[in-house]
């Protein structure tokens, strides 16, 4: 209501997210991604804060990028077999890990915590990528195990960061023990590939 004019006024017009272009959202979207990104290449204590807004394009974006990365470099017609188990070791696993750290009594979410996972796949993406592009030059099995041995302990020091900080202390280790063997498993996947 305006007081001058004793007339009531319509309430000033906001935009949302239906109304803006397409264009402009996915470039928002890929700007939160790109920030959630960085707290996985640079991990400090604001990125659980960061996270606690969870998405699910980028770690489905890494997935996919994972999954067509591998299934490159498969044998024959094994490429849509290699696609379709990165795809469900990625997801499943993620689903199994946060199903434990909830009963192990987490205080993160279902979609937080897959979110969190996902996104530190990146190391391991980015392993799998400079993999595929040197392996069709240079395969030497050390240089590949060093790259894969670094990614590994790049993405679990990531996830380790954000989920040990959301169990109870005295059932870390328990929430812990199953990221490192998520993270073995497609570091494995990438090394024999």
């Amino acid at each position: 209501m305006n007081p001058a004019s004793n007339t009531i006024s319509a309430p000033p017009i906001t935009q949302n997210t239906l109304d803006e272009p397409v264009h402009v959202t996915i470039l928002r979207d890929l700007k939160r991604i790109g920030v959630k990104l960085s707290h996985v290449i640079l991990p400090r204590g604001k990125g659980v804060a960061a996270l606690k807004d969870w998405d699910l394009w980028g770690p489905l974006l890494l997935c996919l990028t994972l999954a067509i990365v591998l299934s490159q470099s498969a044998q024959g017609n094994q490429a849509a077999l290699v696609f379709a188990l990165v795809f469900v070791i990625v997801w499943l696993g993620a689903a199994v890990i946060t199903l434990n750290a909830q009963l192990l009594g987490g205080t993160l979410s279902f979609f937080q915590s897959v979110c969190v996972l996902g996104y530190c796949i990146f190391p391991l993406t980015i392993a799998a990528i400079v993999l595929f592009i040197v392996g069709r030059v240079w395969n030497n099995i050390l240089f590949k195990s060093l790259i894969v041995l670094v990614s590994f302990v790049w993405s679990t020091t990531s996830s380790v960061g954000f989920i040990s900080g959301l169990v109870p202390a005295q059932r870390r280790a328990l929430a812990v023990y199953p990221v490192l063997l998520f993270y073995l498993v497609i570091g494995w996947m990438i090394l024999v590939e």
